[in-house]
């Protein structure tokens, strides 16, 4: 944890710790900007879930945390896409192998949508 997040921590757990149901804090912008992230997600709807990247799923978890079914988990598992591990007979996978798919299935994603733009331009299909 970088120094200014240790100290946003201290600030947050010292004004938390006085009575009143409204805490008033200064954090830095890089504190501010996670705890937006974080009430952004909360007011959609969205769960939350705070793990150290070390810590690992069995493929029906990671089916919760993509939001895709197990057997697509384990296809992905298969193909090298989605690192994992196996423990006796059951795989289990880092929830920081989950973010790494993400990150490059967002990247994919980004990439392909700017192709189709680029082809749709060139085909005159944009007005």
């Amino acid at each position: 944890m970088t120094d200014l997040l240790t100290r946003d921590a201290e600030a947050l757990h010292r004004a938390l710790a006085e009575p009143g149901s409204e805490v008033h804090v200064a954090l830095s912008r890089e504190t501010a900007e996670l705890v937006s992230r974080l009430v952004d997600a909360r007011a959609h709807g969205e769960e939350i879930i705070v793990s150290p990247a070390n810590a690992e799923v069995t493929p029906t978890e990671a089916a919760v945390l993509l939001a895709m079914s197990r057997p697509q988990v384990r296809k992905l598992m298969d193909r090298g896409l989605l690192e994992s591990r196996k423990v006796g007979t059951h795989h289990r996978i880092r929830i920081s192998s989950i973010r790494a798919f993400l990150d490059t299935e967002r990247e994919r994603r980004r990439e392909a949508i700017a192709e189709l733009a680029a082809i749709q331009n060139e085909l005159g299909l944009t007005g």
